[in-house]
């Protein structure tokens, strides 16, 4: 069975920046780009800054601690010093929320 959690509102989320939802006790961070909405862990994998936190350019985030880059389409790191991707999060808006599947 699929799960979708409501997380935030569309609204709640601007162009190249990012917001911290905890769903579940998870810590996630969305980013809106281009008019889709990505969701990874908000905890970088290096030096434990908030990733929403981080500068956007493009589809990558930019870890404010140490500069290392996420790719913000499935977590990978496109820039060191992290080795280690983030999770990314199944995205779905309806009725102007933006629902995350959990599981």
């Amino acid at each position: 069975m699929t799960h979708w959690t409501d997380v935030a509102a569309e609204a709640d989320l601007f162009e190249g920046a990012g917001i911290a939802v905890a769903p579940e006790g998870q810590d996630i961070a969305l980013f809106s780009v281009q008019g889709e909405v990505f969701a990874i862990n908000n905890l970088c994998t290096h030096g434990h800054a908030k990733l929403c936190d981080g500068f956007v350019d493009g589809h990558q985030v930019e870890c404010p601690f140490h500069q290392a880059l996420f790719n913000l389409r499935d977590g990978a790191v496109s820039c060191g010093p992290a080795t280690e991707p983030v999770k990314s999060w199944p995205v779905k808006i309806e009725g102007g929320r933006v629902w995350l599947q959990l599981v």
